[in-house]
């Protein structure tokens, strides 16, 4: 549905050049929903608005439903941004008008007749559940109600891709379970695809099936969410997957670590109570992180190892051969 090829995203020129984003290249299923995560300052906004050329891209190539979106005239774009909406984090709804006339809005524009989209209207309210507040101004709803109305008021044009930028960052975890709830049911409902950029990790494992991480401008790890959560391979998805790891700093110098992740539904007691009963190996837990994602565990572990080269190496070996299990050794964090 959506294929970035090595799109690049400068601001300024010279010497007071910024390099937002450098050879980005993702591939985005229809009608899967797709993360992109990471931290501020990572060029997740720039990416999302160069997907529907609100930015657009220095160099590179942006196809959505086999159209070059890079390669349109503006009237083409216009039309081809129907396809391509977009909610936000602040809502962006229209205070002097009803909650109605805010999901008529873009049907307004785009010229469909009065009765056919109040209509249409109703009907996307009904979706998102907000039938009873047609007739409220948007000051007389809460933060949640309006992120809703904003989502169907982005659907107005059935679109085939929804792109949400930030658009849990403003809500308590209530609400924002439940609209990643409404927009999972939505996706499943409709096949919209749905593009979700974010700085938190739970709305990526709450309802996204695959993630691409950004740091600095380029994408330093993707794939599926159970992968990179169970065995993160940068250091930036370590910081975004595991935010609370432990730093080796704060243990003597030449500790001997190993990091086990565990691949969905291994406890990590047995684990180590098997090291002790099985090879009379004991070793310290320095640390640990779990996820729950689609009802599997996942989670990471730092094990101190024995000092002795032979026992660790014993139980490297031990860890290693058991099933659902990953390890590596490490020398600064989980």
């Amino acid at each position: 549905m959506i294929q970035i090829q090595h799109l690049y995203k400068t601001f300024g020129t010279g010497e007071n050049a910024v390099h937002a984003l450098e050879d980005i290249s993702l591939d985005i299923q229809k009608g899967e929903i797709f993360g992109i995560i990471g931290l501020s300052g990572a060029g997740k906004s720039t990416l999302v608005r160069c997907m529907n050329l609100l930015e657009r891209p220095t160099s590179g190539t942006v196809i959505v439903d086999g159209k070059d979106m890079t390669a349109l005239s503006e009237k083409e774009l216009r039309l081809a941004r129907r396809n391509v909406t977009m909610i936000f984090q602040s809502f962006n709804l229209l205070m002097q008008r009803t909650v109605l006339k805010n999901v008529c809005f873009p049907m307004e524009l785009s010229g469909t007749p009065a009765a056919q989209a109040r209509k249409r209207a109703l009907e996307l309210l009904d979706l998102v559940g907000l039938r009873e507040k047609a007739d409220a101004y948007p000051s007389q709803l809460s933060g949640g109600q309006k992120q809703r109305v904003a989502i169907a008021r982005a659907l107005a044009t059935d679109p085939k891709v929804l792109l949400c930028d930030e658009a849990t960052s403003a809500l308590d975890p209530t609400t924002t379970a439940s609209i990643l709830a409404l927009l999972k049911d939505l996706n499943e409902k409709l096949g919209v695809t749905v593009v979700v950029i974010t700085h938190q990790m739970s709305v990526i494992e709450e309802i996204c099936s695959r993630v691409a991480i950004l740091d600095g401008g380029v994408v330093a790890e993707q794939g599926k969410v159970e992968d990179i959560f169970s065995n993160p391979h940068t250091d930036a998805a370590r910081r975004l997957v595991y935010p609370g790891g432990v730093s080796l700093e704060q243990y003597p110098a030449g500790t001997h670590a190993v990091r086990v992740a565990f691949n969905g539904g291994t406890a990590y007691q047995p684990l180590i109570a098997s090291l002790a009963i099985d090879l009379g190996v004991k070793v310290n837990i320095l640390g640990a992180d779990t996820r729950n994602i689609e009802g599997r565990a996942f989670g990471t572990m730092l094990l101190g190892l024995p000092d002795d080269p032979n026992e660790a190496a014993k139980a490297l070996s031990y860890i290693r051969a058991q099933p659902n299990v990953s390890a590596e050794e490490v020398e600064y964090h989980v």
